[in-house]
């Protein structure tokens, strides 16, 4: 080999095929038996490889400026055409958001790795990193200890999230103690835990659909789950962030009626009912919606507090999901460490992509587009003379 890529992910993946595309001779060790584990994960509930809205919306999504020419140069036209290179068609629904017609990840990625294989992509499964001797690779493979010699390497071995599908970190000290500077890895897109009372379980596995969720000066129209464990889903995923951070979050059960009149109606029930009853019948609230009044409510107020309280419902949660429940990782290797071609500063001959590096986006197809165009980006810096 003249070229290491380390890590089967879609960010090694694509890093392999630009390297074999400039006529390298490219080895791709990944340490579980099969590659992109995550990737087939994601792709089980509907694949959503990239998300169709103007650049500045798009690449403002990520908060990582310095990421902007890498995603400029791979952006979400770019990932569609990709794909429809691959055989996959793609469709695009009413949120923007792009899925390959079959919906699932793995007819795209046997049409990868056809692809890499017919370019000479040679794939070792069960090969695991074991950091570097000296400035060389170290694996443990099948056949034992292994040490390679690339001309050049590139790192693509995920962030902290979902460990048991192969993005565990080991990488981090083997990093640092080369001088590499690691950004403390923190969950991203994950849910909240809640700590309920006893009337709530038999509310665990239903969505609550209609709402606005509000964190910070971030709002979003969206949906969740109420779990044994808390709060999951779309909608808490997209103020995850600013929640984690320390953003207090709050509820609109009713985005689309003014206070005022949430106040009206409720004046025109009977007195003699009771609150849930008057919730349902003046506002049609759902039982869930009721229920996580109740929960988070006590002592109920009256008249106009109780419109407000319904417009802006304080969530009680005892904080993020452990890393490793969460969709994605923020953290990993410091923009100052990195070259503009995302090479290591201090590993000459060394880049890295995915996210193993220091961006955060939310879901709804950004972390993926940042996987792919971080990974072609690498492999073609690094396949240059």
């Amino acid at each position: 080999m003249d070229a290491l890529v380390i890590g089967a992910g879609p960010a090694g993946l694509m890093a392999a095929g630009a390297l074999a595309d400039a006529g390298r001779r490219v080895v791709v060790a990944e340490a579980r038996p099969s590659p992109a584990r995550k990737f087939l994960m994601a792709g089980k509930s509907g694949l959503n490889l990239t998300k169709d809205e103007p650049a500045a919306e798009f690449l403002g999504a990520y908060g990582a400026p310095w990421l902007e020419p890498v995603l400029r140069d791979f952006g979400p036209d770019r990932v569609m055409d990709w794909a429809r290179g691959l055989g996959q068609q793609v469709f695009t629904g009413t949120s923007g958001r792009v899925f390959p017609v079959a919906m699932k990840g793995s007819p795209l990625l046997r049409a990868w790795l056809a692809r890499l294989a017919s370019q000479g992509v040679e794939l070792r499964t069960r090969w695991r990193w074991s950091g570097f001797q000296g400035a060389d690779p170290g694996f443990e493979t099948p056949a034992g200890p292994a040490l390679v010699r690339p001309s050049r390497t590139i790192l693509a071995l995920g962030g902290a999230s979902w460990p048991r599908l192969g993005s565990d970190a080991a990488w981090v000290p083997w990093l640092a103690e080369m001088g590499v500077g690691i950004a403390p890895f923190r969950p991203a897109n994950m849910g909240f835990g809640v700590r309920w009372s006893a009337h709530m379980a038999a509310h665990f596995g239903t969505p609550v659909k209609g709402v606005a969720l509000q964190a910070g000066d971030r709002r979003v129209r969206g949906e969740f789950v109420v779990s044994a464990r808390g709060i999951e889903g779309g909608g808490v995923y997209a103020v995850s962030a600013a929640v984690r951070d320390g953003a207090v979050l709050t509820l609109d059960l009713l985005p689309d009626v003014a206070a005022s009149e949430v106040s009206a109606r409720l004046a025109r029930t009977k007195g003699k009912d009771s609150v849930a009853n008057r919730l349902r019948k003046a506002l049609a609230l759902d039982p869930v919606k009721i229920a996580l009044v109740m929960e988070w409510a006590r002592p109920l107020p009256e008249g106009d507090a109780m419109a407000q309280l319904l417009k802006a419902l304080p969530v009680r949660h005892e904080g993020p999901r452990p890393i490793a429940e969460a969709i994605s990782s923020a953290g990993g290797i410091r923009r100052e460490s990195l070259t503009e071609a995302l090479e290591l500063k201090a590993l000459p001959g060394v880049f890295a992509c995915g996210e193993m590096l220091d961006w955060e986006a939310p879901t709804g197809g950004y972390l993926l587009t940042g996987c792919l165009a971080t990974g072609l980006w690498a492999g073609r810096h690094a396949a240059r003379p």
